[in-house]
């Protein structure tokens, strides 16, 4: 009976089960579970970065001044293209602006697809707002042109110029979208479209989330992944999904399963606004922590001097300082080795410490070597 049960684990679907049982033991207890397509990118999908220079038209009088001379030499050329000849002396650009359009594309659009382009003010336009992007041409860094882009700008805000020379703008006006102003003339082509290996690339490296995600992988579809390093991990597509409507429902159902992912124990401080954001794993080593603030307050008082009657004096101002120093009586607390956060938290407030505080705290917390985390200050 039991070499009979033992033949049964041995087949490939048997070992699936007993994959499935050692890592049912040993996932964490703790920690939310995350889709797998949250936590890393289909690498077998190719992005580019297109841009183009073209002319936004139809603005009502905020366009380039006439010093700006490629507008002038775009505005001639593109009239001479059309059968018109013109003295770009006499041209005025008020009403026109040269644009830088950007955009990105990726592997997974076909030809006819339509995608949104940024637009960018060049020159010394005032605001591109009512305006309408002139047909461009969009290409890659190496000069293929991949799509074309045109239509209206939306740049979300106004600018009134009014005549006494006041002025009132709502939002930035000089760089706007197209919505749906691009679209595809030529495809992007994959390097590994329609190979059956596909890499996983996490968003955020750690060698533990890369293992768990090969893991839960290989329990739903068997051995078919492999952690390559701690940002990629590599699947191999059974033969028998190779079909492109199998294929897509893999890759579907492998983003939709679920890890818990791990990270790096990280406190970042923002210096400026006197943030502080401390992730789950943080620890403090057992340490003794007194904190106290002197306070310097000085006042300045002003003093008077009136000269005698009828001496011909002059009034003179004078002033006083008084110097008032006030030394804190340092707070101390002891921390026993905090394990959770919550506990670190606990004991910061219990002396009263503002966010501030809290900053030269972790600082000097690090410094001890107390600190158990990467401690990142922005």
């Amino acid at each position: 009976m039991l070499s009979s049960c033992m033949h049964r684990l041995a087949t490939p679907t048997g070992w699936v089960i007993v994959v499935a049982l050692v890592l049912a033991l040993c996932q964490p207890a703790d920690g939310a579970r995350v889709r797998i397509k949250d936590l890393a990118q289909f690498q077998n999908q190719q992005q580019l970065d297109l841009i183009g220079y073209g002319l936004v038209i139809g603005l009502d009088g905020t366009g380039d001044g006439s010093g700006t001379q490629f507008t002038i030499q775009s505005l001639v050329n593109m009239m001479q293209r059309m059968g018109l000849t013109v003295d770009k002396d006499q041209v005025k650009v008020k009403n026109v602006a040269a644009v830088m359009i950007t955009a990105k594309v990726s592997s997974h659009m076909s030809v006819g697809s339509y995608f949104d382009v940024t637009v960018s003010s060049v020159g010394d336009a005032k605001s591109l707002q009512g305006g309408t992007l002139l047909m461009t041409p969009l290409s890659s860094a190496d000069g293929t042109v991949y799509g074309m882009a045109q239509g209206p700008v939306s740049i979300g805000g106004f600018n009134v110029q009014l005549n006494d020379g006041n002025r009132i703008f709502n939002n930035y006006t000089l760089v706007g979208r197209v919505p749906n102003g691009g679209k595809m003339t030529s495809e992007v082509v994959s390097e590994n479209e329609g190979s059956n290996e596909v890499l996983l690339q996490l968003n955020d490296p750690d060698f533990t989330t890369a293992y768990r995600v090969s893991e839960r992988i290989n329990v739903k579809y068997g051995l078919v992944a492999v952690p390559i390093d701690a940002g990629t991990v590599r699947m191999v597509i059974p033969d028998s999904l190779m079909h492109p409507t199998y294929r897509v429902k893999f890759l579907a159902d492998v983003g939709h399963l679920e890890v818990i992912p791990d990270n790096v124990a990280k406190v970042v401080i923002n210096e400026k606004t006197g943030t502080i954001v401390a992730g789950a794993h943080v620890t403090i080593e057992p340490v003794a922590i007194a904190h106290g603030t002197i306070t310097v307050n000085i006042q300045s008082s002003p003093v008077i001097s009136q000269p005698a009657p009828f001496s011909q004096g002059e009034t003179v101002i004078s002033s006083q300082s008084a110097i008032q120093v006030q030394d804190e009586t340092a707070r101390v607390v002891h921390l026993k080795g905090a394990v959770h956060l919550s506990d670190v938290a606990k004991a910061l407030n219990r002396i009263g410490a503002t966010p501030r505080d809290i900053i030269a705290i972790f600082q000097a917390l690090k410094q001890a070597g107390a600190l158990r985390s990467e401690l990142v200050i922005l």
